[in-house]
Formats: structure tokens, sequence, C-alpha cells
């Protein structure tokens, strides 16, 4: 199996009253997150994340309101992860995207990387995703709606 690529999108999908969907992983029960992946070859973040949300949700991204957030993240790779990265890989850039959707839609979970999903307020999803990324991006969701009122 191919090392993956250090290079990452996270979609937070979302309602426009913020209700925000989150999945817990397969393979880290109780650890919560948005969608998020690795570029595969020759993929953009872009595509990476149009990819992603079909792969973890079922739901084509380009039906809704996809936004490249035009932000970005550098972070240490978790060392229970870093077996999947080449030797000596130990950071990862993440990308972030939005998706609005108009109301909580229900999902088709890919079984081998997420149990469940819930659709939470943003405030409850930021205290409970286990990625420090996933909280800024959660952050800068709040912040957003703050600023249309």
């Amino acid at each position: 199996m191919p090392f993956k690529t250090p290079i990452s999108a996270l979609i937070l999908i979302h309602t426009p009253d913020l209700q925000v969907l989150l999945m817990e992983r397969a393979d880290k029960v109780g650890y919560w997150q948005s969608v998020t992946g690795s570029l595969e070859a020759d993929e953009t973040p872009y595509q990476a994340a149009v990819r992603e949300v079909k792969e973890e949700t079922g739901l084509d991204a380009l039906q809704y309101d996809f936004q490249d957030w035009q932000m970005h993240h550098v972070y240490e790779i978790y060392p229970h992860w870093r077996h999947r990265y080449a030797p000596g890989v130990t950071e990862n850039t993440e990308h972030v995207f939005g998706l609005c959707l108009p109301k909580p839609l229900p999902v088709t979970l890919a079984p081998n990387e997420h149990l469940r999903f819930e659709w939470v307020d943003w405030r409850h999803a930021a205290r409970r995703v286990f990625s420090w990324t996933n909280v800024e991006a959660l952050k800068r969701l709040g912040e957003q709606y703050q600023l249309t009122l």
C-alpha cells in the first residue's frame, strides 16, 4: 500500500443555522470529526474535498453551496497514524472547505471509516472534535455567522 500524501482537506458540512455534521471514526472510537482526507495522486485540495465528501457521506458537494475557505493549517501528525506516511514525515498541511446544506440531511457513511454521525450545534461540535484544526474551522464558521447578523 502506498504512503499517504501529507496534504489533506477538511470539509465542514453545516446548515444555515449552524448545525454541523460530525462523524465518529471507526479506527478511534470516541474521536469525532468533520469530513477529512488526504489528496490522491494528481488531485488538488478542491478535488480531494469533493471526492471525500462523496466517499464519506454519499453527498455530492457540487450540488450545494461548496466553498474553498482559502484557509489551511499545518499540524503534527499523531504518532499512532504516522505509519501511513513515508518515513520521516511528521507534518500535514490541511486545506479547509465549507459545505452549506439547506437542512440536516441523512448521510451514507463509509463503514470502514466512520461508525455513526450526528448533527449538532457548532459550539457543541467545537467542544467534541479531537482535532485543533477542526476546532479552528468551527470557530471561523461561528465568526462568519456573527458577521452576517
